[in-house]
């Protein structure tokens, strides 16, 4: 047996591993969850699940680095559990982080932790702030970098109308999130905001625009065609005495984006 590595094999791994470095983040980084954040948060003592599901209807074919889930009818979701320790923080854990993809089955992707800090009673106001830490262990099929992070500010307003006015209730927030995979310092923050407008219909049902996007680390700015953008419609329905359920469906803008996914979240409050 020859102790060289043969020249096509050698030239096809050289091959991906350039593609993984030089590719835009959003490639390597699958998409578990996709919400926008309202700072609302779970009473003290009490403990909420959330389930989250995507399934990709048309997405990329091809693996951005050898031996990750493919999106193109990728079954993504994670069960998100929050625990409310006092009335401006709430302690959240993300286990187990799953996916059924084609390529690879069945799959485990890890799990992550997050700390939320928020105005209290962020749904009483009329303007809402805080802040999201998440800290993520990864499973090599799920993402290159064991360890990644993000943090998610929270901006937001609830819009009510004036005595009279025909129009209901409007809420918007945003989320500029900045990533990390503790790698070249502040320069290569990954910039992934977020955004919602909602109108509710009610005080049980909301239709809302959402917009996902991954400009690229802060050091250098993809170009408008390596950048993902994705532009969702939602509708959610609350419930007091079951579960709040939220589903929709998202088109991507860019070739850096999967063109057709679709969302359903379930939660309800456990304590």
């Amino acid at each position: 047996m020859p102790s060289y590595m043969p020249r096509p094999i050698l030239t096809h791994r050289i091959l991906w591993v350039a593609l993984a470095l030089a590719a835009p983040s959003i490639a390597l980084a699958q998409t578990d969850e996709i919400q926008v954040y309202d700072g609302e948060l779970t009473h003290p003592g009490g403990i909420n699940l959330m389930v989250h599901d995507n399934f990709t209807f048309k997405g990329s074919k091809e693996p951005a680095f050898p031996g990750t889930v493919v999106s193109n009818h990728a079954l993504v979701g994670t069960a998100e559990w929050a625990f409310g320790i006092t009335r401006w923080f709430e302690q959240g854990l993300y286990l187990p982080l799953y996916s059924h993809s084609e390529n690879l089955g069945g799959t485990y992707n890890g799990f992550k932790v997050r700390e939320l800090f928020a105005r209290p009673h962020a749904e009483e106001h009329t303007f809402v702030y805080g802040v999201n830490f998440e800290f993520s262990v990864n499973q090599k099929s799920w993402d290159p970098r064991r360890y990644t992070s993000e943090i998610r500010p929270i901006i937001g307003w609830h819009l009510k109308p004036a005595d009279g006015a025909k129009w209901k209730p409007v809420d918007i927030f945003i989320n500029p999130i900045l990533g990390t995979d503790y790698t070249g310092g502040l320069k290569n923050l990954d910039f992934a905001p977020s955004v919602r407008v909602a109108y509710n219909l009610s005080d049980k049902w909301a239709v809302a625009a959402e917009e996902y996007a991954d400009y690229g680390p802060l050091r250098q700015i993809y170009s408008a065609s390596e950048q993902s953008h994705q532009i969702w419609a939602v509708v959610n329905r609350g419930s007091k005495k079951w579960v709040d359920i939220e589903a929709g469906i998202g088109f991507g803008l860019t070739n850096a984006s999967d063109r057709v996914t679709m969302k359903f979240m379930v939660s309800r409050d456990l304590r």
